[in-house]
């Protein structure tokens, strides 16, 4: 009996550190994003979070109707913004900030409510410094190499949605549904071929939907 009860504990041991995250496995990323200069312009707006806002590299151009800041890290999770928001948002002072997380969380075996509680102390910490600042959450994505989390990113986005309803400074970005075919799956062709990270046809689907959000 001891010996089954140590093998559980160990299990348990593993399977929380394997949902624990490091996040000064992102030192060399945060140190680049460090180094972006602090623009003089007023009405500066953020984008941060994983590897699909990193990516956006024609963001500045798609978005071009707004002072934009890419502060996108690849494989981060709310939790690795929350800890590194003083170096990817607050020191921008930005007017309004568009977030996207969750989606890694997910694929990590995070529990929804989890995440949106991360959430909610990212939200409380901008608000802290400035009240005024607009705060965009983009919803989770669909991709077709996460399709077996698909009821998990639903419920987070449910939550997601319900939470930034509930607050005047929040707005909810849906680009799930916009990224489904009409049979109800991904459409493959705006991936590249990891079946993670989109083309630039993904991207211009993101245009118009959250360049156009403000």
């Amino acid at each position: 009996m001891n010996k089954l009860i140590g093998v559980v504990l160990i299990l348990l041991f593993i399977h929380l550190n394997s949902n624990a995250q490091e996040p000064h496995r992102f030192d060399e990323e945060i140190k680049k994003i460090t180094e972006l200069p602090i623009s003089s312009k007023e009405d500066l707006t953020i984008f941060t979070g994983s590897s699909s806002i990193r990516f956006w590299k024609d963001l500045a151009d798609d978005c071009d109707g707004m002072q934009v800041v890419n502060t996108g890290f690849g494989g981060s999770h709310m939790s690795d913004l929350l800890y590194f928001l003083d170096q990817t948002v607050l020191r921008f002072q930005p007017s309004k900030v568009y977030i996207y997380e969750g989606d890694n969380d997910i694929a990590s075996e995070k529990e929804p409510a989890a995440i949106i509680k991360t959430a909610k102390e990212i939200t409380a910490q901008i608000l802290a410094f400035n009240p005024t600042t607009k705060i965009y959450f983009i919803s989770t994505k669909p991709s077709p190499s996460r399709w077996m989390y698909k009821g998990q990113y639903e419920a987070f986005n449910s939550l997601l949605m319900d939470y930034c309803n509930s607050h005047d400074q929040l707005f909810y970005i849906d680009i799930w549904n916009p990224m489904l075919a009409k049979n109800g799956r991904v459409k493959p062709h705006i991936f590249i071929s990891d079946s993670l990270h989109m083309n630039r046809d993904g991207y211009l689907l993101w245009k118009d939907i959250i360049c156009k959000s403000s």
